[in-house]
């Protein structure tokens, strides 16, 4: 028995034809929309590459371009498709390619569904990602005067004011790295020389934190030395009151901004694939009820349309029993070919005659 088997009349096939060339064109255009939703999401990566540690990231907008190239190509084809299926001269050219492209979209809709799936997956990957790569960001913080590094100050303190952040994890990120360069330490002072020693790799370590991290907000000026003494400030206790930092880490500021952002890209993805799925089925539908017309002479005639010809039960065992074949047909001719070969290997025996 076949699976959603529906009658069509010409009307009706008409009628099908014309919303699938409709829909095909609706979905060229989700194709654009998808595009532009991973040309902007690797914009948006391109900007901060200099805090994450390697290229995996770009995988989900390298992907979402793809899909929304193949989903122009695609569906631009299939509207043609259903153009032509009004006229029977010009739909006679498409019928021998139309099972093998049915069986592309179908891949198709599966990559999709794949796509979809890892812009919600990828959280895991970019936390890493991001959490490694701004730890080696803030290492390069005071290197102001080496080349290649020389931006890295003004990237950190941008990204910390942006997205109202501190440090990696937190503010105090920046109490185990020296963020202050060389230049700016008087060698000369005794307090400089004491933290510098009393550092086993010789860095100038302070329980203070960049300007960028101070909250302008904050009713009181900004505490960004000496955080955790008490008595370096007026009416001052680290451990009670509420600093006028910012509390939450770099890390997962952008995790939250890059998640939501994939999230909801990952939700317009699904939306897509369905309405891929419809367009699918409907194609599918159109193609069998074509197929199927008893009468290619007398366009009017009723017809019958379906997805698949059998049930789903029985076409799955269709399917398995044809791949059995394929095996024990691959299996037969390996055997055969090693069989010549050794009879080809056999060295004919020679007797002489005294």
């Amino acid at each position: 028995m076949a699976l959603l088997k529906v009658k069509f009349n010409q009307k009706k096939r008409v009628k099908l034809a014309q919303g699938l060339w409709l829909m095909n064109w609706f979905s060229v255009f989700a194709g654009i929309i998808v595009f532009s939703m991973g040309l902007f999401l690797k914009i948006e990566l391109r900007k901060r590459s200099e805090v994450m540690d390697n290229s995996e990231s770009h995988f989900v907008p390298n992907s979402l371009i793809l899909m929304g190239i193949l989903s122009c190509a695609f569906n631009g084809f299939a509207g043609k498709i259903c153009y032509d299926s009004l006229d029977p001269a010009k739909f006679a050219k498409w019928k021998p390619l139309l099972k093998p492209y049915l069986a592309l979209c179908f891949f198709f809709n599966i990559l999709i569904f794949f796509v979809a799936l890892i812009c919600f997956l990828m959280r895991g990957s970019l936390e890493s990602t991001l959490a490694q790569g701004l730890k080696n960001s803030m290492k390069f913080y005071r290197d102001t005067d080496t080349p290649g590094r020389c931006f890295m100050k003004k990237t950190i303190d941008m990204l910390q004011i942006e997205f109202k952040c501190c440090g990696n994890n937190g503010f105090k990120d920046w109490f185990e790295i020296q963020w202050i360069s060389n230049r700016y330490l008087d060698f000369s002072s005794k307090e400089v020389k004491d933290r510098i020693k009393s550092n086993v790799d010789g860095r100038y370590l302070v329980d203070g934190v960049p300007f960028s991290c101070c909250n302008p907000s904050s009713p009181r000026p900004c505490i960004q030395y000496q955080v955790t003494n008490n008595s370096a400030h007026y009416s001052y206790d680290y451990q009670t009151e509420e600093l006028n930092l910012w509390r939450r880490g770099c890390r997962e500021a952008l995790l939250h901004y890059y998640s939501s952002m994939m999230s909801s890209m990952g939700a317009v993805v699904l939306l897509v694939w369905l309405f891929e799925m419809v367009v699918t089925v409907g194609l599918r539908l159109l193609h069998t009820s074509l197929e199927s017309i008893a009468n290619p002479e007398d366009p009017e005639c009723e017809s019958e349309g379906w997805i698949l010809e059998n049930s789903l039960k029985d076409t799955l065992k269709s399917a398995l029993e044809n791949l059995k074949k394929i095996g024990k047909f691959n299996q037969v001719e390996a055997d055969g070919e090693g069989a010549e070969g050794e009879e080809g290997g056999k060295t004919p025996a020679i007797t002489t005659v005294s």
